[in-house]
């Protein structure tokens, strides 16, 4: 985004800001596809997993800012009852909707935590998929997956059940919903979660009645434009799980979307691109017809997933605003495209430690990649757990500023002996020791967007587990596995505020307002690989690491004294 673009922005973002605080909230108004695409304007409301579809998880509010955030209090908290919180919360019109990971969805009071209504689905016994880790709201309706793998629709005002529908049976792919549905044009869109030998897919439900509208095949079949990428062997079972949520042009009509590794998670080699794998899509949001891919890596062996979330700017190139998409992957890279075409503009490494490949080629291809092999160990960074994972990024129309988080792990990887794939059960040919990067500490770090200049970092106790949150206050909020909720200056990255919630965070910061009042939300009690992960990188921290919770705490500045 240029220089005028960000004056413009900080202009009508403040402005928009003030309107929220001077405007009383609607109350019980339905979510429409209009308020979807306009979130901006609404900045009391925290409306989809990323805040808008563009995936910024940025709030315009201000009330909150780096000069009064140290005075921020717990307004109310709310315990799951359960064991862990992965999932966003969202905020439509004064109430929270809010998903325990075993197929509980809650509706609060978002000014006092209040319970409005609870749906609680049965777990069948036997095998499961992942546990519930998000949500998407709009028409009167809350859309989740669950964790024997269907999508459900409840009523917004009363939590009953309105559809039902299953994805696909998880005892035989071994598969999960995606991190989170996309509601877009009338469709609740979800991907496949799990690191299996299966053939992924995004389906789209129809929002209203749950009828499957269609389903975009991340491997192509026989005749179907890159199935001669694939190993006739593999095709089947080849991976390229569609892991996270993605965003959403409403003005193209397009969806953009990350797809994970090829099957096997390390180390496969078998020749061919294995497209669509590790690559962003763009589909036809009516149809789910493929517009244009671009591969960041091809025929990957490093698990260097590209699922991670698509970042939707606008930006002046040479005189002309072109429609952009920022992309950031496991494997150290954030690509740069156009959105209307998949033509890649640029790259640049928001990791520091990166051994997999020497560079990228002028197409962004990479150059030169490792090798592994059944003799000896070979250091590979970033490796499985990614300098990137399900801890999305933050963007500030204010700053300019792209905030990411790199874990900078890397492994010692070795070729092993492997039975094949067998569907639905994880599919491995190597074996792997988590080491920390030899150059760099874990750390999340601010890059201008366009041209990937790195302007701080800010180093983290153990890998940062949790996703960012920007706010129109010139803060970052997240928190860590000790259990610390904190607040960054998006300036500096100095932290200026913290608060002990007891257990660990490993889901995304949110920020809305209610009557005036702005508040921010965090959940405490993590899910994710980063706290094992953290536990092995360092042994001797592992007993300061405390017991995983399940709540949602929420802070605000104190309220005026009379």
């Amino acid at each position: 985004m240029g220089e005028k673009q960000r004056h413009y922005w900080r202009a009508a973002l403040a402005f928009m800001a003030c309107v929220a605080f001077l405007t009383p909230p609607v109350r019980a108004e339905e979510i429409t596809a209009e308020r979807l695409a306009h979130s901006e304007i609404e900045p009391d409301n925290w409306l989809t997993h990323f805040g808008n579809y563009e995936a910024w998880a940025y709030s315009a509010l201000e009330q909150i800012n780096r000069d009064n955030v140290k005075t921020l209090v717990p307004a109310w908290s709310f315990a799951t009852g359960q064991k862990g919180i992965n999932s966003t919360p969202l905020v439509a019109d004064g109430v929270m909707y809010l998903a325990a990971p075993q197929n509980q969805i809650f509706a609060l009071d978002a000014a006092t935590g209040e319970m409005l209504w609870t749906y609680v689905r049965e777990i069948p016994s036997g095998r499961t998929a992942r546990p519930t880790a998000g949500l998407a709201v709009g028409l009167g309706l809350v859309f989740f997956g669950t964790v024997d793998n269907h999508m459900v629709a409840l009523d917004a005002a009363n939590g009953r059940e309105v559809w039902d529908v299953q994805i696909e049976d998880p005892k035989q792919c071994g598969c999960g919903p995606s991190f989170a549905p996309l509601l877009a044009n009338g469709k609740v869109i979800v991907g496949v979660r799990g690191e299996v030998a299966h053939r992924s897919y995004i389906n789209a439900f129809d929002a209203k009645t749950g009828a499957l509208a269609w389903r975009w095949w991340a491997i192509p079949g026989p005749g179907e434009p890159g199935h001669e990428t694939w190993p006739e062997e593999l095709w089947e079972l080849g991976g390229a799980s569609t892991w996270y949520a993605g965003s959403y042009d409403p003005d193209l009509n397009l969806i953009y979307w990350g797809v994970g590794n090829p099957a096997p998670m390390l180390g496969g080699t078998l020749p061919g691109d294995k497209l669509y794998t590790n690559s962003l899509v763009a589909l036809d949001a009516d149809t789910g017809e493929l517009k244009w891919h671009f591969q960041e890596t091809p025929s990957d062996i490093f698990d260097l997933d590209s699922a991670t979330e698509p970042v939707l700017l606008d930006h002046e190139i040479d005189g002309k605003m072109r429609k952009l998409v920022l992309h950031p992957t496991k494997g150290g890279y954030t690509y740069i495209l156009d959105r209307e075409t998949g033509e890649f503009l640029k790259a640049y490494a928001h990791s520091q430690t990166i051994t997999w490949t020497e560079g990228l080629n002028e197409r962004g291809q990479p150059i030169n990649r490792q090798t592994l092999s059944h003799d000896e160990e070979t250091l590979v960074c970033p490796s499985v757990n990614g300098s990137r994972g399900a801890q999305h990024s933050a963007y500030s129309p204010r700053t300019g500023l792209w905030y990411t988080t790199s874990l900078e792990s890397c492994a010692m990887v070795k070729l092993i002996e492997s039975a094949g794939p067998r569907e639905g059960q994880f599919y491995n040919s190597a074996s792997l020791v988590a080491v920390l990067s030899p150059k760099a500490p874990p750390h999340i770090a601010a890059f201008d967007a366009m041209s990937g200049a790195r302007k701080w970092m800010f180093e983290t106790d153990l890998v940062n587990g949790s996703s960012l949150l920007t706010t129109g206050g010139d803060l970052i909020f997240g928190g860590d596995l000790l259990g610390r909720a904190w607040a960054l200056d998006a300036e500096t990255g100095d932290k200026i505020w913290s608060f002990n919630m007891g257990s660990g965070v490993t889901n995304a910061p949110i920020s809305y307002a209610v009557d005036g009042r702005q508040y921010i939300a965090i959940g405490s009690g993590p899910l994710s690989a980063s706290a094992g992960l953290s536990t092995r990188l360092w042994p001797e921290l592992a007993a300061q690491i405390p017991p995983t919770g399940s709540s949602i705490f929420v802070f605000a500045l104190p309220e005026t004294q009379p």
